[in-house]
């Protein structure tokens, strides 16, 4: 199977980095939440799921996907939402 990827396809890239950043979100909240001894989002948690959305939101317009399109819109405006939420209420 791996052999058979195109790893010099640039929507290839995108699609797998914008993945990796999905990743790193839970592996981040995970570390933190491990040495925390508690549930805990930290901040770089939304930033990884808007750079990780983003990223497979424009895969999916590429892809011409709609289904694929409209569940990474919905998440980019929660991400986003969530982070001026949280500027807010520190400039408060």
């Amino acid at each position: 199977m791996w052999h058979q990827l195109n790893w010099n396809d640039k929507w290839f890239i995108v699609g797998l980095l914008a993945q990796l950043m999905f990743f790193f979100r839970f592996f981040v909240q995970w570390i933190v939440s491990e040495n925390k001894k508690a549930s805990v989002i930290p901040i770089s948690f939304w930033y990884f799921s808007l750079a990780g959305g983003l990223g497979l939101l424009i895969y999916a317009l590429h892809i011409k996907d709609p289904v694929f399109i409209l569940g990474q819109l919905g998440g980019v405006l929660i991400y986003t939402r969530n982070l001026a939420l949280i500027y807010k209420n520190k400039n408060s």
